[in-house]
């Protein structure tokens, strides 16, 4: 099922694409118009990671600094947070949990504007937020959540390019469905050899690329009991460099943009401290171990790039004697508060 639900991704992202165009350029508008003195994304799991993708994106290219809220600020600790020319968004398949709508619904009646982004659009979390933009993922039935991840990167990258109004973005983001079916057909089984054995893992990301670092790692977790740890390239020599041993797994996501040449001079430092380095590149770089898709863009490399892996990743846990569809101690929807 998870294989299935993420090769059913360039499907669900050509629906996104192409419905609801003119509420996202209202919401462009309505963005471009508006003063924030602050900028925050609301979400757990995955979803956090989307928004991490996002963020990045709005800060990027917006130049508007984003943070991550911790939830437990409103939830647990009542803190009596400044809503005043706030900009709210959230990310969420499920849109049930609490911890997710409570803050939401929070910033919404204290006059900021706020955005979810969220697969069941008659959720407490749609509810909630002035502007709810459905995902168009359709019913996800396996645990790991794949190709609502991959539709929450498009709909984070499509908020993005109306706000900016950029042509380029908006065309690359087009053409995605077709690039999403070229990833989908990546053969990355030299990755599924070094790891079936493996006890653990350190997944590496910079910039752009960190987000689906952080996703990797927790897919690696969740469907494979892989102990995977996802680090920036900036800090792997801060102290996780301790953790490097002779064959120690290490794969890197080197996406195309301006960190991708650290990345790749990491790989070869690591390679040379005995590290058993798996790069995915792009097909220009010939140290490469994975082939890495591309986009249109290289700010949407990064979803290309997680649809190769989730492939990967489902005939892992096959490989290791798991069955990705029924994680142990995991269930669909989580309810914090």
């Amino acid at each position: 099922m998870m294989l299935k639900e993420a090769l059913s991704a360039a499907e669900c992202v050509a629906l996104q694409l192409a419905s609801d165009q003119e509420r996202y350029a209202e919401l462009g508008r309505t963005l471009r118009s508006t003063s924030f003195s602050t900028a925050l994304t609301i979400a757990r799991g995955s979803s956090d990671h989307a928004s991490a993708y996002a963020a990045y994106l709005i800060m990027a290219r917006l130049g508007r600094v984003v943070a991550s809220l911790p939830m437990s600020l409103l939830t647990l600790n009542k803190s009596p947070l400044m809503t005043r020319d706030t900009l709210a968004i959230s990310i969420s398949q499920s849109g049930q949990s609490p911890d997710v709508v409570e803050p939401i619904r929070y910033f919404r009646d204290g006059g900021a504007t706020t955005i979810a982004l969220v697969n069941d659009i008659d959720s407490p979390l749609a509810h909630a937020a002035e502007w709810a933009m459905p995902l168009h993922a359709g019913k996800e039935q396996s645990v790991a959540a794949t190709k609502s991840f991959i539709a929450s990167l498009v709909a984070g990258a499509r908020l993005v390019a109306q706000w900016q109004n950029d042509p380029e973005l908006l065309a690359g983001l087009e053409a995605l469905p077709e690039s999403l079916t070229q990833a989908g057909r990546e053969d990355w089984s030299a990755a599924i050899e070094i790891l079936a054995p493996a006890k653990n893992i350190m997944v590496v990301g910079r910039g752009i690329s960190f987000p689906i670092a952080l996703e990797a790692g927790l897919k690696f977790k969740e469907t494979s009991a892989l102990q995977a740890e996802a680090f920036s390239g900036a800090e792997i020599k801060h102290g996780p460099m301790a953790l490097i041993e002779e064959g120690y797994p290490l794969m890197i996501f080197a996406t195309r943009g301006p960190t991708q040449a650290s990345l790749l001079q990491l790989a070869e430092e690591m390679r040379g401290r005995g590290a058993r380095v798996i790069l995915a590149a792009p097909a220009d770089m010939a140290t490469r171990d994975l082939t890495l898709p591309t986009a249109a863009t290289p700010d949407l490399d990064p979803i290309v790039a997680i649809q190769a892996f989730y492939v990967m990743a489902a005939k892992l846990s096959a490989a290791r004697g798991m069955n990705p569809d029924q994680p142990r101690h995991l269930s669909k929807i989580t309810k914090t508060n």
